[in-house]
């Protein structure tokens, strides 16, 4: 196997090693990550740095219960410093709502990483962040539409 091909298969492994760490609230995640990464996450913005990065976590945690990435099923292309990892999550809020529900909220995600060296330098989070499907108006348009899709 080619050099590039060693270095994409290790960076696919340490992005499917990030989402175990996440899923099993390791706080040692951040050791993934450059000094000075970057990650968005939606509704949230951006983090900049291990110790930002380290407070959105504990901030996420302060809603989520459990989180379980579906880690099998995963869809995982790599292109030169980038891994682009699509796949499902789901879980339990704090308020004990487990999520998906399949109605509003279907936990599919998409994560963008890019890659120096061997650590994480971006991290781009694409995902539904009402994990609860509590964002009634947010949601309302897709059901009217689904309505009226339905009737076709």
């Amino acid at each position: 196997m080619s050099t590039i091909g060693d270095t994409g298969k290790r960076r696919e492994e340490i992005a499917i090693d990030y989402f175990r760490r996440v899923d099993a609230g390791d706080p040692t995640v951040i050791d993934l990550f450059t000094q000075d990464a970057q990650m968005f996450y939606p509704k949230f913005g951006f983090a900049r740095g291990r110790a930002q990065i380290g407070a959105f976590a504990q901030g996420l945690n302060l809603g989520i219960a459990t989180l379980q990435h579906e880690i099998e099923g995963f869809t995982v292309l790599s292109s030169g410093n980038y891994v682009v990892v699509e796949g499902a999550e789901n879980g339990t809020t704090r308020s004990g709502v487990d999520f998906p529900d399949g109605v509003t909220s279907f936990g599919l995600f998409c994560n963008v990483f890019e890659f120096q060296g061997d650590f994480i330098k971006r991290l781009h989070i694409y995902v539904d962040p009402d994990f609860a499907g509590t964002h009634d108006e947010g949601a309302a348009w897709g059901r009217s539409v689904q309505d009226g899709v339905g009737s076709l």
